[in-house]
């Protein structure tokens, strides 16, 4: 079983949209992000230069999220392929004025990725298993 991974955000004034919430292209930043943390996590013991972002399915904004929340996001490996990797995100929002909410999940796929002899990046097989 793949092992959580941790990423926290602090919302402040500059990620607020006219609403007064939490602007949804600041949480799907901050979900990639939590995502490439898992990912890196997981890859640590190999070759990989790093990870790309292939696809986000899944997103879902569930609760809405205001200035002074913390984002804290819990991410795992859940499915693997050769090179590509599908990471579950929760975000949870907590603050003292609205207590913790799940705010966001969102499923994101990487891919593995080295740079060859010319600098570029290429698609790297892991070859590992999330179980």
């Amino acid at each position: 079983m793949s092992k959580i991974s941790e990423y926290s955000e602090l919302v402040q004034t500059q990620h607020i949209n006219t609403a007064g919430t939490l602007f949804g292209g600041n949480m799907l930043a901050w979900l990639d992000l939590a995502g490439v943390k898992a990912a890196n996590d997981f890859l640590k013991e190999t070759d990989a230069w790093g990870v790309v972002t292939r696809a986000m399915d899944k997103v879902e904004f569930k609760e809405p999220v205001f200035l002074g929340d913390w984002v804290n996001c819990e991410s795992k490996v859940i499915r693997t392929g050769s090179s590509s990797l599908e990471i579950e995100i929760k975000a949870f929002a907590e603050s003292k004025d609205h207590g913790q909410r799940l705010a966001c999940t969102a499923n994101i796929t990487f891919v593995a990725v080295v740079r060859n002899d010319e600098g570029k990046l290429v698609k790297f097989n892991h070859n590992l298993n999330c179980e």
